[in-house]
């Protein structure tokens, strides 16, 4: 694969593109980033009418390979129909997987950003996106779908598109982040900031931090059920744990695939996410997003619950609400695609 960003992408992502867009990029703080580089994927054509867009705004960890990480979802007859729709996904602003971040080179000094990097918003995310939709000429997305941060993307890129944007999909997903889940965040940053090494400015800095602060996510990203069904020990131990080995596992598979900086820089800038901010409020900003909505909950996801998602559709002018029965709580966005297939597909199709 070549690597056309300015980082060492930490793992292979068959089929990634970059758009690098020549201009400076101007970030709601005021800070702008010279010529950022926008990583992503498409698959599928464009047809004759520039009607058949799928554009799939992916969550915090993800990349822009939606065929890989949403497989459930993708394929001929399925929600992403490469034979009938143009599906576009992009990698977010600040991740490690293509798109500037803070592992990308400060032109100013030739070397990484790390923590040093331009505070950036979900808003910030968006407009980003607008540049590759500028680039890539689609001037109608018939769906914009995302779940969790993609979920929080969506809902900008609506009320930014309100015109071009003629459905979306919103999957355990909030109005603005909660109390709840920035405490999680803010838990989860003192995790890599208690590693000696993360103000260090090279890849690998804070990596036992970040082992740390997936622990710590995992833990509401699932269940209490889930953990007592299949973690739970079958004999008397006393240490090795199935638990704990779990938790261990999980933080080393994301410290093996991500970095620490666009880790914490990312959860900051979920913190951020207000769909009301500076627009009169939730309410009043929700109101404006006229086309159809899909809003789908999980009924055992305990970071973003369900209350969050029926504040979405009693305030959406035109919603469709789904709930979603599931043993996996938030992650079962990832996880419970045959339902979601479904719900999806039918609301699409009806």
């Amino acid at each position: 694969m070549p690597d056309n960003s300015s980082y060492k992408i930490p793992v292979e992502i068959p089929g990634l593109k970059f758009y690098h867009h020549p201009a400076p990029f101007l970030q709601e703080s005021g800070a702008a980033l010279p010529g950022p580089t926008i990583a992503y994927h498409t698959y599928g054509q464009l047809n004759a009418e520039k009607t058949n867009v799928i554009w799939v705004c992916h969550a915090l960890t993800a990349n822009s390979n939606v065929a890989d990480w949403w497989s459930g979802l993708f394929g001929p007859g399925n929600v992403f129909d490469p034979e009938k729709y143009f599906i576009v996904c992009a990698n977010i602003l600040g991740s490690c997987y293509g798109t500037t971040g803070p592992r990308s080179t400060n032109p100013e000094n030739g070397e990484p950003y790390g923590i040093d990097f331009p505070h950036f918003t979900i808003r910030d995310m968006v407009n980003a996106h607008e540049l590759l939709r500028r680039h890539l000429s689609i001037e109608e997305i018939h769906l914009c779908i995302g779940g969790s941060c993609g979920g929080h993307q969506v809902m900008e890129f609506a009320y930014l598109l309100p015109e071009k944007i003629k459905n979306i999909a919103l999957l355990v997903t909030s109005a603005r982040e909660t109390a709840w889940a920035i405490a999680g965040h803010e838990a989860q940053r003192m995790a890599i900031q208690a590693d000696p090494t993360w103000q260090e400015n090279r890849d690998d800095a804070g990596k036992n931090g970040l082992k740390a602060a997936r622990g710590m996510a995992l833990l509401g990203y699932r269940t209490f059920a889930s953990y007592v069904e299949r973690q739970t020990d079958e004999e008397e131990k006393t240490y090795n744990l199935k638990a704990a080995s779990y938790i261990q596992y999980q933080g080393l598979k994301l410290e093996r695939r991500f970095y620490a900086h666009s880790y914490w820089h990312l959860t900051k800038s979920l913190d951020t996410h207000n769909i009301g901010r500076g627009r009169g409020g939730a309410p009043r900003a929700l109101s404006q997003l006229k086309m159809p909505a899909l809003v789908i909950s999980i009924d055992s996801d305990l970071l973003i619950p369900p209350v969050e998602q029926r504040f979405l559709a009693m305030h959406l002018p035109n919603s469709t609400y789904h709930e979603i029965s599931s043993g996996f709580g938030h992650d079962g966005f990832l996880i419970e695609t045959e339902q979601i297939r479904m719900s999806v597909g039918n609301w699409l199709d009806g």
